[in-house]
Parts: C-alpha cells; sequence; structure tokens
C-alpha cells in the first residue's frame, strides 16, 4: 500500500519503511573503498535498495527510506556532517523517479526509466555535490569542476549497479509486496 491509497499510514508501510531503511544502512556498509581526488568514496548498494524501495512504496516512503538509511549510515561511520545533504539528495531523486514512474503510461517497463532517471539524478547531485565541496575548500573553479568529474566513475558504477539490481529484483518484489 503506497501512501496514494490512503490518506494514513498504515502499520505494514510503516514496517516497510524501517526494514528497508535498515537495509539501505546495511547495504551501504557493505562497501568497496576506491580512490578519488575528493573525499573517501566506496561502491554500495544503499542506493539500489533505495531506489528499489521507491518503487516498491512510493515517493515520501521511499525518501523516507532512503534519508533514515543513508542517515544512520552517516552517522554510524563519521559521516555526520554529510547526512542533512542525504537527506535532501533523497527526496530529490525518489521525486524525479516517481515523477518518471507515474507520468509515463504505466506499461511493464516504465519501471526501468524511472530507474535510469534516479540513476541519473544521483549522478548529478554527487557532480554539484563535490564541485560545491571543491569550492567551499578554496579551489578554483576549474579545479573543482575536474575533481567532481575525476569521481563521477564512482558514482557511475554504483548507478550501473542500481540499474541492474533494481531491473531484476522490482518485478520479483512488486508482486510480493504488493500481495500482502
Amino acid at each position: 500500500m503506497t501512501v496514494k491509497q490512503s490518506n494514513r499510514w498504515s502499520l505494514r508501510l510503516i514496517i516497510l519503511v524501517g526494514v528497508f531503511a535498515s537495509l539501505v544502512t546495511i547495504a551501504t556498509s557493505i562497501r568497496i573503498p576506491l580512490p578519488a581526488l575528493v573525499g573517501s568514496p566506496f561502491v554500495h548498494f544503499g542506493s539500489s535498495v533505495f531506489l528499489l524501495a521507491t518503487l516498491l512504496l512510493g515517493f515520501v516512503p521511499g525518501a523516507l527510506v532512503g534519508s533514515l538509511g543513508f542517515a544512520i549510515f552517516d552517522i554510524l561511520n563519521g559521516y555526520a556532517t554529510e547526512a542533512p545533504y542525504f537527506v535532501l539528495e533523497s527526496f530529490i531523486v525518489a521525486g524525479l523517479a516517481m515523477a518518471v514512474f507515474t507520468l509515463f503510461k504505466p506499461n511493464k517497463y516504465n519501471y526501468i526509466m524511472a530507474i535510469i532517471t534516479g540513476a541519473l539524478a544521483k549522478i548529478i547531485m554527487t557532480f554539484f555535490k563535490n564541485l560545491v565541496m571543491s569550492l567551499w575548500l578554496g579551489t578554483t573553479l576549474d579545479v573543482a569542476v575536474a575533481s567532481s568529474f575525476g569521481t563521477l566513475y564512482i558514482t557511475g558504477i554504483n548507478a550501473i549497479i542500481s540499474v541492474i539490481f533494481v531491473s531484476i529484483m522490482y518485478p520479483i518484489l512488486k508482486n510480493i509486496i504488493k500481495k500482502r
């Protein structure tokens, strides 16, 4: 049940938000560190679980899944200063993915367009976040742009993983989640 189907959140929906938020935290914790010019990035499945939850539960519950899951991960792993950014990012990515999911004529494959939109939104937001952070640290615009592009390969890898993972899992889980 999504928020659109009811004005109230059912206990089941609240539990699903909690379960998926926990899965986002766990999936983000299982990471493969990669070298980069800015920060300490890593490949993980957290974004994949977040996008999957967004498509299964809807915009607001999905955005809350991402917000809670990524914030808990950030706080537990020394990235607490980045938690507010990931709350904002979760709402923007979930909003864009669900807009594409609901605006296109519902068909068998519209979820793939939504997944790709979410992945592209994540890449764009990461670029601008890294750009702002580099400028904040005192680099010139040229250096900030170059370093931001230099770290996008990590987000690109995460985006590709998300597209593949969610494309496989969504058709399987949508019937299970909707059935009960």
